[in-house]
């Protein structure tokens, strides 16, 4: 069986169910309040690496390893060997914890690694390195290339995972393949997240999410203009320090990731003036994780806990702006914009009332404010931390390059920054958006956003 595609064909060699390898307690897992914020959609992740050095590692070792290891990573992360369904005794969706396995593709591709278009992952990674998820949770693809390098793509349900805990999965299962000890076990104590009672919130929640109401009507109009891509950038270290100096023009200092986000916000509403959509609302949403917000002040063990809870732990603060009036801001001016909405969400008090907000509104449909309407959305979630580089290394090489995907299908826009593999002080950028919104960036803001290529990489 092939999959066609441009460029390079890609042949199933097999296709098996990985479970795990331990005796399976048949149970249901619910979600978290702040799980059921999440909307049912799939989120990937993909990692490339060159030839092995060692030439006793044949494909058909590494294949097997990557099996056997899974399998023991997923008696600790038994919810990816399951799958979401109605629980009638509790009257919502649930985790059904039943060790129906992971669906495990073995493919070969006719292309080397430096010959992929990684700028252009509909082009090189959408339906050849990264599976579908037909089923379940999570689905797995070893893609082994002409040049004896590999890709592993994995395609996760986000209701059941964020970054951060597929980030955890995947170092856990690297650490079992080099026969180690994962650093972290992963959590599933749901009560650490249990509302309080009463439950409590301020009313500035109700600018953060709300309740999900379906539009009246699909759109079916959509022009080429319209349609989403997917591109993936560079940004050199020096750039970032100029847009950080220049967002922190006002006297004060601001981050990186705010500077960066101001400066997407502000070129985005400047090519939605060009394009005519003159003084519209644009939206730009900064995904924070609640981790160690939640646990501060409450002692060792709490902070162990919510450091190693495996889910969804997101708060997802917005701006909304008139294209028109971001358009004419300094930058500093919008930095602070960002600053501003960003601090109401970055308090141990924001997630406990989220969790209070959303036990008042259970079993409703929820939705981030700034992805409620049709207006132009942009959600930027930072990658900084998971230092992928070090700890993707499967007994065969640290990973040369690795990201994020987000299938073309989904219409929201999404923006994720990542650390560079080549240079500590560069920036490496995944961008889910229209390709009007990334030919207006491209032809207006190439200084900063350089297209990544095999020469970049070193590959």
């Amino acid at each position: 069986m092939g999959i066609g595609g441009k460029g390079f064909s890609v042949e199933v060699i097999e296709n098996v169910v990985v479970g795990a390898n331990e005796p399976w307690d048949d149970h249901w897992l619910p979600f978290t309040n702040l799980d059921l914020l999440v909307p049912p959609f799939d989120v990937g992740s993909f990692f490339c690496y060159n030839k092995p050095s060692s030439h006793e590692t044949s494909f058909s070792t590494m294949i097997n390893t990557l099996k056997a290891s899974l399998s023991r990573a997923l008696a600790l992360y038994y919810p990816l060997a399951s799958h979401i369904a109605w629980n009638a005794a509790a009257g919502e969706n649930q985790i059904h914890c039943n060790n129906q396995g992971v669906d495990f593709t073995h493919a070969v591709a006719d292309v080397q690694l430096n010959e992929l278009n990684l700028y252009n992952p509909d082009e090189s990674v959408e339906g050849k390195l990264i599976p579908k998820r037909l089923r379940g949770v999570l689905s797995v693809q070893v893609t082994e290339l002409k040049c004896g390098g590999m890709v592993i793509g994995c395609m996760f349900d986000h209701r059941a995972a964020d970054g951060y805990s597929a980030n955890m999965f995947i170092s856990s299962w690297a650490d079992l393949a080099r026969s180690k000890t994962p650093s972290m076990l992963p959590s599933f104590q749901r009560s650490i997240l249990n509302p309080r009672s009463p439950t409590t919130y301020s009313s500035s929640i109700d600018n953060v999410f709300t309740t999900f109401k379906p539009p009246s009507k699909l759109n079916n109009d959509q022009n080429h203009n319209d349609l989403l891509v997917n591109r993936v950038y560079y940004i050199e270290g020096g750039q970032l320090n100029k847009i950080q100096l220049l967002a922190s023009e006002n006297g004060h200092r601001r981050s990186k990731l705010e500077s960066f986000t101001s400066f997407l916000w502000k070129i985005v509403a400047l090519s939605m003036e060009e394009l005519g959509n003159h003084n519209d609302m644009c939206n730009v949403a900064i995904a924070v994780d609640g981790r160690r917000r939640l646990s501060e002040g409450d002692g060792e063990e709490k902070e162990k806990l919510m450091v190693s809870h495996f889910g969804n732990v997101l708060s997802m603060p917005s701006g909304a702006k008139r294209s028109r009036e971001l358009s004419k801001m300094s930058l500093s001016n919008v930095a602070t914009e960002v600053h501003e909405f960003l601090q109401t969400a970055t308090g141990k008090d924001h997630f406990l009332d989220l969790i209070d907000w959303v036990e008042e509104r259970r079993p409703q449909p929820l939705v981030a404010k700034a992805f409620a309407g049709n207006e132009m959305s942009v959600m930027v979630s930072s990658g900084q931390r998971f230092q992928i580089m070090d700890k993707m290394d499967f007994g065969w090489g640290k990973v040369a390059f690795g990201s994020c995907h987000v299938p073309s299908e989904r219409k929201d826009c999404y923006v994720m920054t990542l650390p560079s593999p080549t240079n500590n002080e560069d920036w490496v950028v995944y961008m889910h958006m229209p390709i009007k919104h990334m030919n207006y960036i491209e032809a207006h803001a190439s200084h900063m956003f350089n297209p990544l290529d095999a020469d970049y990489l070193k590959i």
